[in-house]
């Protein structure tokens, strides 16, 4: 299909006042059209500039629709050439055409599932939130998890509504009051399957639809799914030097929940400062708004003692603080917590156990065992030390090839870094040139609800070993070197 004539085809097809995102109709057009066979293996498609004009939209409209159908396959991105259909699909042998994609969702559910995009290369260079899962105490946890499998209690196989069990919430709340200075009994802590559920639990118990929810910008795409999929207005506040900044004109309309990630900022990296906690925790108790503290890897600092959480600040028990074992453990776990305030603590119970049947008590049994003979205390130990070398490896490596040209976030914390690029950099196209050589690069775009006002990408290093974390910070500085030229 010459691209005149696609570009004649997708101008009448696309639906400006519909439903729909035009990033996400043109995705599902064109990859109808790859699927058909009306784009054979290795068409070109136009540049994204040039396909913006013709249809009179955003270039990042083109490229959010393009890095989909790459990651999925349908793409492929040739260095120095441009964007083609991938070889796989041939006129020849194009499969039949596919019904609608989402047949019989709801309105809401066709804008949850837009919403829920998926991110690739889940582990690897440079995927960031992964651990290091090698080096896990795996004989020391198997056998906490044997003990309850082989001889379990048979209350942690009935159906129970505690909130999760007594004994880990118990060792849990020693834990966070000891290593993130937060207050609460243990029956406070609601143990949820991981921290997106923590999340929607949230979403749906203290919001209703249209209520305005502050999330960071760039920010945590995982709360922005939640908070859409409950109706919210999200309003995007931009993030400085010192954390979340609201300005006078987002206080129009006062916030039902207030999203942060104050200990280290996702993807950031900035500390929220005291000054602009207080401002936040003044401004919950002025407008009986919620604040929700996710602090899901402050265990890996490496210049100074973790951070305290803000959850220990607050008086007027407007916080609720949410963690993940995901990092700290294994993300298959599938483990997280909330801490409430007392007078929520009853509903949420509830709630959960109703909606969601409360289970792996086996494994909380486990967990909590973990904890108490200090298996748990000295893996963060270990894993603190070993991200410190790997994060030091990985700024060495691209400093010594590439000297100043890419600027690196300071790394107190974490994970991951950021790479700063120059303003107007093509961030996508990076993305999908390195996917080829198994470089997994998020673009600091992808974080941004609002216009972006920097460009840069998320570095994961902790998942990576060292001699794969020098040869890939070696591709990742060819495949700037070769676009500064």
């Amino acid at each position: 299909m010459p691209a005149d004539w696609l570009s004649e085809y997708l101008r009448g097809q696309l639906q400006r006042q519909g439903a729909e995102s035009l990033a996400r109709q043109l995705y599902r057009l064109l990859r109808e059209l790859i699927r058909e066979g009306k784009l054979a293996g290795g068409a070109s498609l136009p540049a994204s500039r040039a396909l913006a004009a013709e249809l009179a939209l955003g270039r990042n409209t083109i490229l959010n629709a393009y890095e989909q159908l790459g990651a999925e396959g349908y793409l492929e991105s040739r260095h120095g050439s441009g964007t083609y259909v991938a070889t796989l699909f041939d006129a020849r042998s194009a499969p039949p055409p596919r019904v609608e994609q989402h047949p019989g969702l709801s309105q809401r559910g066709q804008r949850v599932a837009a919403g829920c995009t998926l991110p690739i290369g889940l582990n690897g260079a440079f995927a960031p939130g992964a651990p290091e899962l090698k080096r896990f105490p795996h004989a020391q946890w198997q056998r906490c998890l044997q003990a309850h499998v082989l001889h379990p209690q048979p209350e942690n196989l009935h159906y129970r509504h505690d909130g999760g069990l007594p004994a880990l919430k118990q060792v849990l709340s020693q834990y966070l009051y000891l290593a993130r200075s937060v207050r609460c009994r243990p029956e406070q802590i609601i143990i949820t399957q991981g921290a997106q559920q923590g999340l929607e639990l949230l979403a749906r118990l203290l919001s209703d639809p249209g209520d305005v929810a502050w999330v960071e910008d760039p920010g945590y795409n995982g709360a922005q799914a939640a908070w859409r999929a409950a109706d919210m207005t999200i309003e995007p506040i931009p993030v400085d030097a010192q954390g979340m900044a609201p300005e006078p004109r987002h206080h129009a309309i006062p916030p039902r929940l207030i999203y942060i990630t104050p200990s280290h900022q996702y993807p950031t990296g900035v500390v929220m400062s005291l000054a602009r906690r207080l401002e936040l925790l003044q401004l919950a108790k002025q407008h009986d708004s919620w604040i929700i503290e996710d602090d899901y890897d402050s265990e890996f600092r490496y210049t100074t003692h973790p951070i305290a959480s803000l959850q220990g600040l607050a008086d007027s028990e407007r916080v609720i603080y949410l963690g993940t074992f995901s990092k700290v453990m294994f993300p298959a776990l599938g483990l997280g917590y909330l801490v409430l305030p007392e007078a929520l603590v009853d509903p949420f119970r509830r709630v959960q156990a109703r909606l969601y049947r409360e289970g792996n008590y086996q494994v909380q049994a486990a967990l909590a065992d973990f904890i108490e003979q200090g298996h748990f205390a000295r893996h963060i130990k270990h894993m603190r030390e070993l991200y410190r070398l790997r994060q030091q490896l990985l700024c060495g490596t691209l400093r010594h090839a590439l000297g100043d040209a890419l600027p690196l976030s300071a790394g107190e914390a974490g994970l991951h870094l950021v790479a700063q690029l120059p303003d107007g950099f093509d961030e996508w196209e990076l993305s999908q040139a390195a996917a080829l050589q198994r470089l997994w690069l998020r673009p600091m775009l992808k974080h941004f609800i609002g216009p972006a006002d920097r460009c840069g990408l998320v570095l994961g290093y902790a998942g990576v070993e060292e001699n794969d974390i020098r040869a890939a910070a070696l591709k990742l500085a060819a495949l700037l070197e070769a676009r500064w030229k």
